[in-house]
């Protein structure tokens, strides 16, 4: 597909690099835990709506699932958790928002093919915005971006707003990531395209039902694939 595209915008967690495996790590210990308190399927279903409800406070990131995390122990326990699986709630949290970058296979390949290609690349992701620079700066990989935009939600209002702000329409603009719900339908809605790459590691609340064929979607198995699409 050949298509003058003004801007080509990435995803960041799970589409440049690993990030929901490390929540599902912790949210796994974490249960574990807990489970003294109250069964294992009682705290999974706990700690998940939780997160859902907190969504609209504390946003997405790390820093947002530690708090989701306390308060569920304190739920689960009713009141009665100790000090010492406190601690370790937060140390957890640390943890993860400490945890190496590790790139998905063939991105940085990407990233340089479709730079010295001459095509303007951007981040669109979601997240705090401190865990978002942080993630980004140990990457290595902000030298290939002309733009990093950190957004609050990925909402069609949103991604309209940041076309507005860069100056570009909606068909000149293609979204890759490994969301749809986030990532590809709110593009599409509004009238870009998208590059759907599926990760094997899906936070539960962005997965959508089967949208059947779409005119301006590609879904491919590695982010490698990308530049073949856009010819480069």
């Amino acid at each position: 597909m050949k298509n003058d595209f003004k801007i080509i915008s990435f995803d960041a967690d799970d589409t440049l690099w690993i990030n929901e495996t490390y929540y599902q790590e912790i949210e796994k210990e974490f249960i574990e835990i807990m489970s003294k308190y109250r069964d294992v399927v009682s705290v999974t279903d706990s700690i998940h709506e939780r997160e859902i409800d907190n969504l609209e406070i504390y946003g997405y990131g790390a820093k947002g699932f530690m708090l989701s995390m306390i308060e569920t122990a304190l739920d689960v326990s009713g009141g009665n958790v100790s000090s010492v699986d406190l601690n370790r709630i937060i140390e957890m949290g640390r943890g993860l928002i400490n945890e190496d970058i590790v790139l998905l296979d063939g991105v940085e390949e990407t990233l340089i093919k479709l730079s010295e290609a001459g095509q303007k690349l951007i981040v669109a992701t979601k997240g705090d915005l401190l865990d978002q620079e942080r993630k980004l700066r140990k990457s290595g990989l902000e030298k290939y971006f002309d733009h990093i935009e950190i957004m609050s939600y990925k909402t069609e209002k949103y991604y309209l707003d940041l076309l507005n702000h860069l100056g570009v329409k909606p068909d000149e603009f293609i979204m890759i990531g490994n969301s749809m719900k986030s990532d590809i339908l709110p593009i599409l809605n509004i009238g870009g395209y998208g590059i759907h790459v599926p990760h094997h590691t899906t936070w539960a609340h962005e997965l959508v039902d089967d949208i059947g064929k779409q005119d301006k979607l590609w879904v491919v198995e590695n982010i490698s694939e990308v530049a073949e699409i856009l010819e480069v």
